[in-house]
């Protein structure tokens, strides 16, 4: 079982151009987007999180149960959804404006336990920037990591919502003796400064790195690098591909049983190009399509 912590909200995305053209609700949220990414992919998975009981909640636990994620360990509550506003530029690029103020997510408590069987928990985007939920998110993820559990960590930053720019790569620094695996992109490895060697000296046994229609590159604590080119695809929006690049990792290290840390440091060369390959062509279909729309495992192939 992998669990995905964070968020779920509603993405508002624009169908057509000018600032008001047709705005069409989506169900999305980086963590939420993981959880459905892996349940079409064919792995065990759980999403634990705090939604409202509004019709927007109810239409997201909906999308989780289509793609056969377990939502027995997420909470409920009546206040309203968080909503973030997409804007689409020519390339496809997706950047967001949110409305948080007094949502359900923001009031997610740390659960006494996570579900039974879990190998592997996944965290990161706006769950661990607004407060109070982000504290309890946060002791989530070192408790987890403190049983043993393989924690994977995607900050996705959302500068516009992270009012103490220093205060949160401070934050960032803090979490990173209790993951296993770090992914993130470019623009937020730019953000948070460092280098993946820095990163993978506080903790992690990898650093994957997403670079676009370029790749991805993977760093790891005995020094090796592994690289991929991105696949080639007509893209429509980038939505959801950073969060799909999530799934497939975990997807496939649990295919590996390669969900610890040891196990990461013994996938080798070959183990991490197909690895890396997987995710990119599994990013690529995710941009082919409008919105957060990852691949089912049938339209991927092999690992």
């Amino acid at each position: 079982m992998i669990v995905v912590a964070g968020e779920a909200l509603i993405d508002l995305v624009p169908q057509g151009t000018g600032a008001l053209a047709g705005l069409t609700p989506a169900l999305g949220g980086g963590p939420y987007n993981t959880a459905v990414a892996l349940g079409r992919l064919g792995s065990p998975a759980a999403f634990c999180s705090r939604t409202s009981s509004d019709a927007f909640g109810e239409a997201l636990l909906d999308g989780l149960r289509r793609a056969s994620v377990d939502v027995s360990a997420v909470q409920r509550g009546p206040e309203p959804t968080t909503l973030a506003v997409a804007t689409i530029d020519a390339s496809g690029s997706a950047a967001y404006s949110f409305y948080v103020e007094g949502t359900a997510d923001r009031l997610f408590a740390a659960p006494a336990a996570l579900p039974a069987g879990t190998r592997a928990v996944s965290f990161g985007t706006c769950s661990l920037v607004l407060e109070p939920g982000a504290s309890a998110y946060e002791e989530l993820m070192r408790t987890a990591a403190a049983q043993g559990v393989f924690t994977a960590l995607d900050p996705n930053i959302r500068a516009g919502l992270i009012p103490d720019p220093d205060a949160y790569r401070a934050r960032f620094k803090s979490w990173l003796p209790s993951v296993s695996l770090l992914k993130l992109s470019e623009e937020d490895a730019l953000w948070l400064g460092g280098t993946p060697r820095e990163w993978l000296a506080a903790g992690p046994s990898a650093v994957v790195i997403t670079r676009g229609g370029d790749g991805l590159t993977a760093f790891t604590r005995d020094g090796s690098v592994h690289s991929v080119p991105g696949e080639k695809v007509d893209v429509v929006d980038t939505i959801g591909a950073g969060d799909t690049v999530n799934a497939a990792l975990l997807h496939g290290l649990s295919v590996r049983d390669a969900l610890s840390a040891e196990a990461l440091l013994g996938l080798g060369a070959d183990g991490w190009t197909r690895l890396l390959r997987f995710a990119a062509r599994a990013a690529a279909i995710t941009c082919s399509r409008a919105g957060a729309e990852p691949p089912y495992a049938s339209e991927l192939g092999g690992l």
